[in-house]
């Protein structure tokens, strides 16, 4: 369910970045109190079109919800050129409530963050949070980006180094540009990161990681982590892009009379599933307020519990293992392999 939302403040973080800040009335504070690392998606009409993107909460989450989320231009990007070039104080934008399980419930431990570009985001959230509610618990942030003046949310981070100086380590790479301190430029891949992490780290001390950014760069960090023998289960994930190496697999026709049944919202409906479209498509044919924000089984907005039948997904860059295991798939990129498939978007 998307909530129409006031924009407060909009703040020029680099060239191609800004940060937006909504006004969260009373009546709408528990809706919209998220969990450090939770996204939102924001909607609005394009000639008749609608058009819907996810950006993540940079904001520590607290008990009196302060709404940030950071924005990077996307050529051609239909929202972000929007948001950078149009969208004003005062503007009503279309938002849905915060969603995302790439997060941290605040704990003692030593945690890390390997990001890339606008990847800061949610970590930023998780590690402001942490930090903050505690005392016992250490956070290493290891970032990758192109140009010093390229680095969104320079004077957040540089705010977490003052306040926690014994808590809070800060790795900056620049991947075009030589920085007269710190790392050699060049990027975050993955022999670069099984070389530089355990002169970093003591890798077996680290309680969780959290990467978050391109494809290629998650990619590439979690191969270097498992070389270095970190569990799967310590490892989590969010793609913000990604790139033509994650190609979809080839479509495979429909299965003749193929249905899906799906449970949303307590109410329950059977429909037809046309030849190569996806299980979302075919609900949403039927059931407008289905929910799903990128269709590009990025965000798992679309995340759902497979009651009977057997899917192939396309893509899967949102759940963890153990939601596949358990029996969760994205919606987005799922095509019946049975006949009759069963969703239930509730649990």
């Amino acid at each position: 369910m998307f909530h129409p939302l006031q924009v407060r403040e909009i703040e020029r973080l680099t060239d191609d970045a800004v940060a937006v800040t909504f006004t969260v009335p009373p009546e709408l504070r528990t809706t919209f109190r998220h969990a450090p690392g939770q996204h939102i998606a924001l909607r609005r009409l394009v000639d008749g079109q609608e058009i819907r993107r996810t950006y993540s909460i940079c904001t520590p989450a607290t008990d009196e919800p302060v709404l940030r989320v950071g924005i990077r231009l996307v050529e051609d990007g239909a929202f972000s050129t929007y948001a950078l070039k149009e969208l004003a104080v005062g503007d009503t934008v279309e938002v849905m409530a915060p969603a995302g399980r790439f997060t941290l419930d605040p704990r003692p431990g030593h945690f890390v963050g390997i990001v890339g570009g606008s990847g800061i985001t949610p970590v930023l959230s998780i590690a402001a949070t942490l930090l903050a509610q505690q005392p016992d618990a250490h956070f290493c942030l290891i970032r990758s980006d192109r140009t010093a003046a390229s680095t969104m949310f320079l004077e957040e981070v540089a705010d977490l180094k003052d306040r926690y100086p014994q808590r809070f380590q800060l790795i900056h790479t620049l991947s075009r540009e030589e920085q007269q301190a710190g790392l050699p430029s060049g990027r975050l891949d993955e022999p670069r990161l099984r070389s530089l992490l355990p002169a970093l780290l003591t890798i077996d001390s680290v309680d969780g990681w959290y990467l978050c950014g391109p494809y290629g760069l998650v990619q590439g960090a979690e191969r270097a982590l498992r070389g270095l023998g970190v569990p799967r289960t310590r490892i989590h994930e969010e793609i913000f892009h990604v790139d033509n190496g994650a190609a979809a697999p080839p479509a495979v026709a429909t299965p003749a009379h193929s249905t899906v049944t799906a449970t949303l919202d307590g109410r329950s409906g059977t429909w037809p599933v046309h030849d190569s479209e996806s299980l979302l498509e075919a609900v949403l044919r039927n059931r407008a307020d289905a929910p799903y924000a990128c269709k590009g089984g990025v965000c798992g907005t679309c995340r759902a519990f497979l009651v009977n039948g057997e899917v192939r997904m396309d893509r899967n860059f949102a759940l963890e293992s153990d939601e596949v295991d358990a029996g969760y798939v994205l919606a987005c990129q799922s095509h019946p392999v049975t006949e009759k498939v069963e969703l239930d978007f509730d649990r």
